[in-house]
């Protein structure tokens, strides 16, 4: 019970906002098609594994939520570095976060 609300407050606290940060900031730079499109697989597939985490590891979600919220931790750190469509959207982010 205890950890549904954790992962909760993690999808509401981290997850969404993430998704329409990286999606905002793919729109501004005004990314191709297939890294949008990229993208959106990478954050399905990757939003329920992190939501999981959250769920199981109370520490590393509050560590995470509150990593993410200062800027200490940036969106593609979270990015699953294993699934094919997130290589695309890493390296656009971290292309974009040193240009900034």
């Amino acid at each position: 019970m205890i950890s549904e609300f954790i992962a909760s407050l993690f999808a509401a606290f981290v997850v969404e906002p993430v998704q329409a940060d990286i999606l905002a900031r793919l729109d501004q730079a005004g990314a191709s098609v297939e890294v949008v499109s990229q993208s959106r697989d990478c954050l399905a597939t990757t939003a329920p594994i992190l939501i999981s985490r959250a769920g199981d590891d109370v520490w590393w979600a509050g560590s995470t939520v509150i990593a993410v919220a200062t800027g200490w931790q940036s969106p593609a750190e979270l990015l699953d570095a294993g699934n094919p469509a997130c290589g695309p959207l890493a390296v656009f982010l971290v292309g974009t976060e040193a240009s900034s």
